[in-house]
């Protein structure tokens, strides 16, 4: 999709990037300032992740404007960024090269011999972290791009020394067909981003040409128990690697599943019928069993140390924002988790359900086109919960145009009930959890903030 090449920005390079401060654009400026680039950005508010790179000498300001642009070689942008962005605007016409933000990596991925790209619609976060845990235990010193913070790489990054490099590979408006990987994973194919797919059949054509681009070298990793996972591949000239739970067929199979009191999966693992291995994990639900599964497939075809690899799985303990848990108030956990498309959410919720209490979920919905889109299919999953609250939708990079209201969730769901003021809803919650209560706050805005300061209420 891209002649953008690596080699086409020489050492030394100035490098501009509009957004620094997001999770995948602050591991690529980490990156370029590894490889020898002068680095430089701009983002709307400070953070953690701001910090970090200005220690290691990035010129970041606050705040969007054309006089940010001091003619730097290459100007970098991400897919948030509006057409109308006047430091993207000034760099254009100053005739200033201008990319986004998975051209860049895409030209990254050049100086390495093994990228692995993870893709799917959900499950990339985890199970780039799973890899990245599974590849550092192995001892093959990766780079590592993901998109949530890691705590045993200190962050959303770490820069190795060899030749091995798993990241996340988005689908939302097509920026995965940038990249070139060795190995691909494709956890699973669903309806999401609707604001640019058309449907569900534009999103499997898309991941049809991801597919395409891994190196006929290496191989598709896919989850066969997807009908369209399946049909991604069905017509692709790669090597294709299927793991399953359910579809007996598949090259590698989770056997003999048994959950721990707290949810946490152990089982064995069977290649093309043999015992390969038995896997213990540390974080809950069959979701995380199918996410581990397509590590081990991925450790076998890179003939990674499959042992060690097992031991980096036991170790992952989560992302943050992916099941973590924040604290507690009245006895009742509070858990925080970042789904925000339907089959994430009743895939959370299922899993709180198996810790025995009463399951509260206090959900915010993300953009206004999913939610209208996805609007049924949110209230049937919202209801395996046994109480339900919803907050007003974040609309990320999106404008309200009256066509969808949080109101409209709440009224399909029997234990559910709208609430505008966050203040409000914490109130509530803690005037009623009890130690027979277990709550989720969940979304992928800031809803996270109401599990925190119930937390800290306790305290």
């Amino acid at each position: 999709m891209s002649e953008f090449s690596i080699s086409d920005l020489p050492k030394g390079a100035k490098v501009h990037m509009i957004g620094i401060g997001g999770i995948s654009m602050s591991g690529i400026a980490e990156m370029l300032i590894y490889l020898g680039y002068c680095v430089s950005g701009s983002d709307m508010g400070e953070s953690d992740l701001i910090d970090e790179l200005r220690t290691r000498g990035a010129e970041i300001y606050i705040g969007q404007r054309a006089e940010n642009i001091k003619s730097p070689d290459l100007v970098c942008y991400t897919a948030a960024i509006a057409k109308n962005n006047p430091e993207l605007t000034a760099a254009r016409s100053l005739g200033i090269k201008t990319i986004e933000r998975a051209e860049l990596l895409g030209a990254l991925m050049e100086l390495y011999k093994y990228p692995i790209a993870v893709a799917g619609t959900h499950g990339k976060t985890t199970v780039t972290s799973m890899l990245s845990l599974a590849l550092l235990k192995a001892n093959t010193d990766p780079t590592i791009l993901v998109g949530g913070q890691l705590t045993q790489i200190g962050g959303n990054f770490r820069i190795g020394k060899t030749d091995y490099l798993p990241f996340e590979a988005c689908e939302y408006v097509e920026s995965f067909l940038h990249f070139k990987p060795f190995l691909s994973i494709i956890t699973n194919v669903e309806e999401d981003h609707l604001d640019y797919f058309s449907g569900i059949n534009h999103i499997i054509s898309s991941f049809q040409k991801f597919a395409s681009l891994t190196s006929p070298n290496g191989c598709i990793i896919v989850c066969s128990d997807d009908k369209n996972t399946n049909a991604v591949v069905q017509n692709v000239e790669r090597k294709v690697i299927k793991y399953a739970i359910n579809d007996e067929s598949a090259d590698f199979i989770a056997k003999n599943i048994v959950y721990s009191e707290s949810g946490c999966g152990k089982f064995d693992v069977y290649k093309n019928g043999n015992l390969l291995t038995s896997v213990q994990l540390s974080v809950p639900g069959t979701h995380n069993v199918l996410n581990a599964l397509s590590v081990i497939a991925a450790v076998d075809f890179l003939e990674v140390d499959m042992e060690l690899a097992v031991q980096g799985l036991l170790e992952f303990g989560g992302t943050k924002r992916r099941f973590e848990h924040i604290g507690e108030i009245n006895g009742c956990e509070i858990i925080d988790d970042y789904a925000h498309h339907p089959t994430e959410i009743e895939a959370t919720i299922n899993t709180a359900k198996k810790m025995g209490k009463n399951v509260w979920v206090v959900f915010q919905p993300h953009t206004y086109s999913r939610t209208i889109t996805l609007l049924d299919k949110f209230a049937k999953a919202l209801s395996v919960a046994d109480k339900v609250m919803i907050c007003d939708i974040y609309p990320a990079r999106e404008k309200y145009d009256g066509k969808i209201h949080s109101c409209d969730l709440a009224i399909k769901i029997d234990s559910a009930v709208y609430m505008s003021d966050n203040n409000a809803i914490e109130r509530y919650l803690a005037d009623n959890l009890t130690e027979k209560d277990l709550l989720i706050t969940m979304g992928a805005g800031d809803v996270y903030k109401i599990g925190y300061n119930l937390s800290k209420k306790a305290e």
